[in-house]
């Protein structure tokens, strides 16, 4: 049976779970999975719904027209998306490679509801290994004279691919401030540590020297405002006097890569919401 996701937020008041599970059982859907929030520091209302359709499917874009004027009467900022479809997402990469590893080994697997036509990098290091995945790998040096027309490339690619997320698997440049606020809410980036701690070059290198015992991984969005947009996941891994400044970098890899897929997952699941500078995660 087809399966739709409806995703929505809005000032709270009384009547919106009422209202929105009526219209779906008089349209003879039904409920398969539903969660909400309530944020009484900000009366805001954060909802996920995914419902199936057994007969008479309108398809998404009649659930979109029957939807519409109860999110006009209550305010709201909502999608319905096709539970089936893929997001497609351009991903972006430098020179190390584990992030993008994991995820393409995820995508193949079926583990990601994600379609990946391109993966755009500054350098060329990790050609070869998207190119044993069958993806189109487009090289697009940056330096300080060429930023423009490289974002100006990525502009293009995400027109071109229908794009609906792009993700920074260690992408090691700087989006700027006018790219950001374009894609706001469809950039997702990993930063070692919990931010905004060990900025900068090596930074296993500087936990070390510092003795750290735990490192930690922090996906989130891209906002102007670097390394400080809202935050998806979180995790950490135990560290001691033994490791050595590789043993924590092995470390450190393994759960970016966990951190990253977890956000990926649930972005391309609609499962997340934006609250301010926070997020509503429906995991």
């Amino acid at each position: 049976m087809p399966e739709y996701v409806l995703l929505l937020s809005c000032p709270d008041r009384r009547g919106i779970v009422a209202t929105v599970t009526a219209l779906l059982f008089e349209r003879g859907a039904n409920i398969e999975e539903s969660q909400q929030f309530d944020d009484v520091g900000t009366d805001q209302f954060f909802m996920r719904i995914r419902y199936s359709v057994a007969d008479a499917d309108p398809g998404a874009d009649g659930w979109r027209a029957l939807f519409a004027p109860v999110a006009q009467q209550y305010g709201m900022d909502w999608t319905i998306r096709d539970a089936a479809r893929p997001y497609r997402a351009v991903v972006m990469v430098s020179r190390f490679g584990h992030c993008l590893n994991d995820l393409l080994f995820r995508w193949r697997s079926g583990a990601l509801n994600l379609e990946i036509p391109a993966v755009v990098s500054n350098h060329r290091d990790l050609e070869p290994l998207v190119a044993s995945y069958g993806i189109p790998f487009h090289h697009v040096p940056v330096t300080a004279d060429t930023k423009t027309e490289a974002e100006g490339a990525l502009r293009a690619l995400v027109a071109e691919h229908d794009v609906d997320l792009v993700v920074l698997a260690r992408y090691m440049q700087v989006l700027s401030d006018g790219l950001s606020s374009e894609l706001a809410g469809r950039v997702i980036n990993i930063h070692h540590s919990f931010l905004p701690s060990f900025k900068g070059a090596k930074p296993y290198h500087q936990a070390f020297e510092r003795g750290v015992k735990i490192i930690g991984a922090t996906a989130h969005y891209v906002t102007p405002a670097l390394d400080e947009g809202p935050i998806i996941e979180q995790d950490v891994v135990r560290a001691d006097h033994r490791m050595t400044p590789e043993e924590l970098v092995r470390a450190g890899e393994e759960v970016e890569s966990r951190v990253l897929a977890r956000a990926v997952r649930w972005h391309c699941e609609s499962r997340i919401l934006l609250n301010g500078r926070r997020t509503v995660v429906f995991s």
